[in-house]
């Protein structure tokens, strides 16, 4: 934030995106190639060594997603877009890849992306793919290709097109002999067969169906993707009475499809959009626990270390967002439910817990932040009513509590 001051929109947000291109991948860990022949034969000492591997990483990603960096930001949309499940696979080597192939797509193209995504490992178990032979079809990840990933439920293809494209995506089924090996193609498990997928007659192969369904389903794809970006950057409801949200994403869709699916134009677009900065727009997205915790660490700046990190990552699975490990495919909805009776009263307890020990290790911290709100009132007024004003500004709690009450207990506070 202190960075974007004195740039303007245009600038900042190209800024943001081209750093966002430019960003390499998270490193490759000593044990992103392992199978299980690398662990240790004892099962105990073979599930420490996976668990701090995973801590580790997760505490590396989630430190990513602290720098506020755009491409760590849309890495972790796409997580719940092209969504896996951990504890599904359950492989250290499948997790890196999964995330390597989101970091390097996250502002890619996205016909390149889908293509990608299908054949990780972690993809192909997670939705049965791996055990997608030619004589007997899995159609498991070919209807969540179209229902999830590219099309939106019902919207363009038939329950025969799901029939005919698992066929054609037949054969990624070479496991290996241990444990943890990345899948590969067997040329010998794969439906070489004549197959007719969304009007378009051959005898398709796992490329092919990319490229049939990119040309023959560019506008309904450029539709749900950039719906999906709106709603996540944007507001949660893009059916307004006005219209005035599928006016951006239609032109969003109509600047996707021209640029033959490229991810950044798009963004450019929403972004430095008069839209994107109204205010109906602000304070409109329910933070999720993630956000939740991450944003407290942003905008406070308080003091932390990856103790303070691995305390918010337990407490986000606490409350129904285990990093790696969504519910199910569809992924973490980002609406009500994460408010809701048990989930709000959850949030106040860890938080306060949070704030409690940020307190206990330096309060000194508080006193800065309020300083730093504030600025000069701060230092002269003896009003408590002054600094609570310039507080509620940056913390507001509409629908919780009104300025007046705040201020009151804040008043009681002081006497």
């Amino acid at each position: 934030m202190n960075q974007a001051v004195g740039q303007n929109a245009g600038t900042l947000v190209d800024s943001l995106v081209d750093q966002a291109i430019n960003m390499a991948p998270t490193p490759a860990p000593a044990w992103a190639d392992w199978n299980n022949a690398n662990y240790p034969a004892d099962d105990d000492a073979r599930r420490q060594m996976e668990n701090q591997q995973r801590s580790e990483f997760a505490l590396g990603y989630t430190n990513g997603l602290l720098n506020n960096t755009l491409r760590d930001c849309l890495s972790f949309f796409w997580s719940n877009h092209f969504v896996t499940e951990l504890d599904v696979y359950n492989c250290n080597s499948f997790l890196y890849y999964y995330i390597n192939c989101l970091q390097r797509n996250a502002i890619g193209n996205f016909r390149t992306f889908v293509s990608e995504i299908g054949l990780t490992s972690a993809m192909l178990y997670y939705l049965d793919g791996v055990y997608n032979n030619g004589n007997n079809p899995n159609e498991n990840y070919a209807r969540e290709l179209y229902e999830l990933f590219s099309l939106g439920e019902g919207n363009g293809y038939t329950e025969q097109d799901i029939i005919e494209t698992a066929r054609a995506f037949s054969g990624y089924v070479e496991r290996g002999e241990i444990g943890c090996t990345q899948v590969t193609f067997d040329a010998t498990k794969h439906d070489s067969g004549t197959k007719t997928i969304l009007g378009e007659t051959g005898a398709w192969g796992y490329d092919d169906v990319i490229n049939i369904l990119f040309q023959q389903r560019p506008i309904e794809i450029a539709e749900f993707i950039c719906r999906k970006l709106y709603e996540f950057f944007v507001h949660p409801d893009s059916q307004d009475d006005m219209n005035n949200a599928q006016v951006i994403i239609d032109g969003m869709a109509s600047t996707f499809v021209s640029n033959n699916f490229e991810l950044a134009p798009v963004l450019r677009q929403l972004f430095k959009s008069q839209h994107f900065f109204d205010d109906e727009a602000i304070g409109v997205i329910i933070k999720s626990p993630f956000d939740f915790y991450l944003n407290t660490l942003k905008e406070t700046s308080f003091a932390y270390d990856d103790t303070v990190l691995g305390s918010m990552l337990n407490y986000s699975g606490l409350l129904g967002q285990e990093l790696f490990d969504p519910f199910d495919v569809a992924g973490w909805q980002r609406d009500r439910t994460w408010i809701n009776t048990n989930f709000i009263i959850g949030r106040w307890l860890t938080i306060e817990s949070l704030l409690e020990a940020f307190y206990q290790q330096d309060n000194e911290q508080f006193r800065s932040l309020g300083l730093s709100i504030t600025g000069t009132i701060g230092l002269t007024s003896t009003n408590p009513r002054c600094c609570c004003r310039t507080n509620h500004r940056l913390y507001p709690a509409q629908g919780i509590i009104g300025r007046r009450r705040i201020c009151k207990g804040i008043c009681h506070l002081q006497k």
